[in-house]
């Protein structure tokens, strides 16, 4: 549903090769997104059918739907892949609004099918990894998170993600998120109690959007001698330049009294200098983290797990982000509600 994300071609790619699925596509509103490439001519690029609406696309009657709409179209598109009985897997973050993100989760809870969000580095092996350390106590207490989201700002050809309307944001919101998640997925029984932030507009300075952010948390964590409350800094910020080699990278360091660890998921790669490119070589060997992801998406839709990141998780996230925006406009920490 939508070619606007990004991500939409590689699970369209990676999907029209996998045995036993069968992918149609749909981007009815390509022509409001002028100079990107969308409709029906990348549906052909990516050798899958297309329908002309999501009607249409709905009443092929799909097992699941990926939703990669604009941020704002979420929810619209959710309830409507819901009312079809559709499992849906959502792009993230959730939505704009936690009035939508609700909404979306109920709607789904209601017809009977899984909501899952779009995050793949949850599901890197080297996350894998950081898990079992965690959950085994081999870091004994933590005492510190520092995690970073940066990348290259997504305009020219995906204009939309520096629009405020149709992305709900900017920087704070498409890179926050991430590592929230992996935070999330570290502490299910944890809670983000407090948000400081500040974002700007220092590089960059013509686009709409904030594209450098910064937010310090307050993580309430379980202990042995009662609840602990961890700082958590996080950069999520468009600070690559055009030209660099990748779209970015994202990494995330805990500190605990056992020990340290710094997870990189995007550091397998074949480096050096390329001369026909006049930039560094960046040749990633490492997973695909789209196709571990779809892999448990499919695994969901075929009835053998359920979803996770869900919907409740993604509100979680998005709650966080709201309140990394109201203390960016206030100049003070925004406390959370349990």
């Amino acid at each position: 549903m939508s070619f606007a994300h990004v991500h939409a071609v590689s699970y369209a790619r990676l999907l029209a090769a996998w045995p036993g699925i069968e992918v149609v596509a749909t981007d009815p509103d390509h022509g409001r997104r002028p100079g990107e490439t969308g409709g029906a001519e990348m549906a052909a690029e990516l050798g899958v059918a297309y329908v002309e609406d999501y009607a249409a696309l709905l009443a092929t009657h799909p097992d699941g739907v990926i939703v990669c709409a604009e941020n704002v179209e979420h929810r619209r598109l959710v309830e409507l892949a819901a009312a079809a009985g559709a499992h849906v897997l959502c792009e993230k973050p959730i939505a704009t609004t936690l009035d939508d993100a609700e909404a979306m989760t109920t709607a789904c809870a209601d017809a009977g099918v899984q909501l899952m969000i779009a995050h793949p580095v949850r599901f890197a092996p080297a996350f894998a990894g950081l898990r079992e350390l965690v959950a085994a106590g081999t870091l004994g207490q933590v005492v510190s998170i520092a995690g970073t989201n940066n990348g290259r700002i997504p305009r020219g050809d995906r204009a939309w993600f520096v629009d405020p309307a149709a992305a709900g944001g900017g920087a704070l919101t498409d890179h926050l998120v991430h590592v929230l998640d992996l935070l999330d997925a570290l502490w299910p029984d944890g809670r983000v109690s407090s948000v400081y932030a500040v974002a700007n507009r220092l590089l960059h300075p013509d686009a709409a959007v904030e594209t450098g952010g910064l937010a310090a948390l307050r993580l309430e964590l379980t202990s042995a001698s009662g609840p602990v409350q961890v700082p958590v800094v996080i950069d999520a910020s468009w600070s690559r330049p055009d030209s660099y080699a990748t779209w970015g990278g994202l990494t995330l360091r805990l500190t605990g009294t056992g020990g340290i660890t710094d997870l990189d998921p995007f550091a397998l790669r074949v480096g050096g200098h390329l001369e026909a490119a006049g930039n560094a070589a960046w040749i990633p060997y490492g997973p695909d983290l789209d196709a571990l992801l779809l892999t448990s998406f499919l695994d969901v839709v075929a009835g053998r797990s359920t979803a996770a990141p869900d919907g409740a998780a993604g509100t979680r996230g998005l709650a966080v982000v709201l309140a990394a925006y109201a203390s960016a406009a206030s100049g003070q920490p925004e406390t959370l509600r349990g």
